[in-house]
């Protein structure tokens, strides 16, 4: 279940401001504000740079560099996305892996709420992407295995991402990819059938509305395989109900070009799987030939 379902709004208030007792000494006059970082739905992120060098509250940053997201409360509250605000925050602030974006901590004032987040100095995946239309098969494997060791870390947790996919992710200054909206992520202990993430990235169990576990993150990371090695989702259509139908009936087809190899193939395929208990563990996917003969073990990209 959700945080925010596990306990009282009072509770939930309550162990908030215990975790974040130092966080929420934080102002908007700790820090330098430099150029703008991109621009969201609810805010802007900014690079940062924190002035105070009080011990209890120095960033874990060379030069206390940081990205500080800035949303509106009023827009927030308009979109009715507080809880969820408050649930990504909850979760994200606690999850230490070397591919998920931290999240130092947060502040807020009358109008404003701050989140104080790692800098990714070679920022979106998705412009990337879009710059290069498809990645090599080197590349494509390096995140897909650094994207399922911090999913085997989230899900260890009892973590779900739910909404994995090229938007969410950023490279850092080594060319590590981080995990970096949590926005739809849920701690749980139970299926869930809540419907949320991305209409192209949606397992079968989602679109359809049934209970969903874990697995859904498989098969998100199945999708952006494919789009890693081929620049379009494998299920895109003109029209979302036909999105829908190719996703329920597992439509997976491989174009002839760009040319795939029939390993990286044979990954996608047993990712992409209508039954999830069926679907290829993580675990697994890592000693995977496609992953073990492609994949730099360090994580890193280099082109």
């Amino acid at each position: 279940m959700a945080i925010a379902e596990t306990n009282s709004p009072q509770q939930e208030k309550v162990s908030s401001e215990a975790s974040a007792g130092e966080k929420k000494r934080w102002t908007l006059s700790d820090f330098d504000i430099g150029k703008p970082l991109g621009r969201g739905k609810f805010g802007h992120v900014y690079l940062a740079r924190e002035k105070r060098a009080d011990p209890y509250v120095l960033l874990e940053q060379s030069n206390h560099i940081v990205a500080l997201k800035v949303l509106f409360k009023s827009q927030l509250q308009q979109s009715q996305v507080e809880h969820q605000l408050r649930r990504e925050v909850e979760i994200q602030s606690h999850l230490r892996h070397p591919n998920i974006l931290r999240l130092y901590g947060y502040f807020y004032d009358q109008k404003r709420v701050y989140l104080i987040l790692e800098y990714a100095a070679k920022g979106e995946l998705y412009k990337e992407l879009q710059k290069c239309k498809y990645f090599s098969e080197r590349r494509s494997a390096t995140y897909v295995a650094s994207l399922a060791r911090a999913l085997i870390y989230c899900h260890g947790k009892h973590v779900i991402h739910r909404d994995i996919k090229p938007e969410n992710l950023l490279i850092g200054a080594q060319g590590e990819l981080k995990i970096a909206d949590f926005g739809w992520s849920v701690h749980t202990f139970n299926r869930r059938r809540t419907m949320c993430g991305t209409l192209d990235y949606l397992p079968p169990e989602m679109v359809e509305s049934l209970e969903h576990d874990a697995s859904v993150d498989i098969w998100s990371l199945g999708v952006l395989c494919y789009e890693f090695l081929y620049g379009v989702p494998p299920f895109e259509a003109k029209e979302h109900s036909d999105t829908y139908r190719r996703i329920v009936q597992v439509d997976l087809k491989f174009p002839p070009k760009p040319i795939v190899s029939s390993a990286a193939k044979d990954l996608i395929s047993q990712m992409l799987v209508k039954d999830s208990s069926q679907r290829l563990p993580l675990h697994k996917l890592l000693e995977h030939p496609w992953v073990v003969q492609n994949a730099d073990p360090s994580g890193i990209y280099r082109a």
